[in-house]
């Protein structure tokens, strides 16, 4: 890494016709959101026009919360790690949340998971979630080695781990109560009006946070040693980052369901459209971008080619397949 990166990393600066191109590229996206935000509530409207906009508005809220959630937990969960081909899924949070409606289903029945108070549930997933990912960091990290991959390796296993558990306690439901636990198995954005205040407040202090240690994050993507070598509490910042990232990744999948390769795909096309290293360049752009992949994709699926599908799944596909790519081409170096 040059000398010149590090110093632009520590002052947070970049040359004027970098900035001015990054500031071109964001604006090209910004404009592209709001077209695509404006053209999904006003367009196509048939029957009373204050239904449709509000149910559409309520789908839009929750499209951008989570655009906000996964697109920042993603950029950040990969300069802590330092791999751009890792998620925060690979933390186990998804599965997680999966188990624990499953295991709802398992001990209470379908039932109990339909007439449970969508605020309590919300709550306690998101807590269940974040709890586990704290006491993972605090296992790993403040042991003798203190390394980041470790912690993820074992976020990995005990992802493994709660898929398994998950699917033995499947097989023993009742076919009819697992059709409804199916439900939960892919993202839905037809949320509860009283989730989304909750999350959008919770989003906003951890972006808060993540504005009071903005500057430190870019240098911490430089690496460990060149964040201790400019004077960053590498551990400290890991800790924070970490979890500004645990609960980021807790309240989209508490609001809308798991949705695992939304933020790689975003974050590193904004990697490549942005050409920035700063965080307040790359994370407004993969917002941008997220929020582009889901009112476009909701447009295209709905009022285009007039589809059920459900967009999680196309998103997953396609993810799946950027993945794979990124991997061997990085395989390839």
């Amino acid at each position: 890494m040059s000398t010149d990166t590090v110093g632009q990393a520590a002052t947070g600066t970049v040359p004027h016709r970098r900035r001015q191109q990054v500031r071109v590229r964001i604006l090209t996206l910004t404009g592209v959101a709001v077209l695509l935000v404006t053209t999904y509530l006003f367009t196509d409207v048939t029957g009373s026009w204050d239904y449709v906009v509000q149910l559409r508005a309520r789908k839009l809220a929750a499209m951008l919360l989570v655009a906000v959630a996964v697109a920042t937990a993603t950029v950040l969960f990969q300069t802590v790690t330092e791999n751009r081909i890792l998620t925060p899924a690979i933390m186990g949070l998804d599965s997680l949340y999966l188990l624990i409606q499953t295991v709802v289903v398992y001990l209470f029945g379908a039932s109990a998971l339909v007439a449970t108070e969508p605020t309590l549930q919300w709550t306690v997933e998101i807590v269940v979630m974040v709890l586990f990912a704290t006491a993972l960091f605090r296992w790993i990290f403040t042991g003798a080695g203190r390394s980041i991959h470790l912690l993820v390796l074992v976020g990995v296993l005990f992802g493994v781990l709660f898929r398994s558990v998950t699917h033995l306690l499947q097989r023993m439901i009742d076919p009819a109560e697992f059709a409804v636990l199916q439900d939960a198995f892919f993202a839905s954005f037809s949320v509860q009006p009283q989730l989304l205040g909750l999350s959008a407040a919770t989003i906003t202090l951890a972006t808060v946070g993540l504005l009071l240690i903005g500057r430190q994050v870019d240098v911490l993507g430089l690496g460990r040693a060149h964040a201790i070598g400019l004077g960053v509490h590498h551990r400290q910042l890991v800790a924070a980052v970490f979890a500004l990232v645990a609960v980021l990744v807790a309240v989209s999948t508490a609001l809308v369901g798991p949705i695992t390769f939304l933020g790689l795909i975003v974050a590193n096309l904004a990697y490549h459209l942005i050409g920035s290293h700063l965080h307040r360049h790359t994370v407004p752009a993969a917002i941008l971008l997220a929020v582009i992949f889901l009112v476009g994709g909701h447009l295209l699926l709905e009022r285009i080619f007039d589809l059920g599908t459900v967009l999680a799944v196309v998103i997953e596909f396609v993810g799946g397949i950027f993945f794979i790519i990124l991997v061997t081409r990085k395989g390839a170096r």
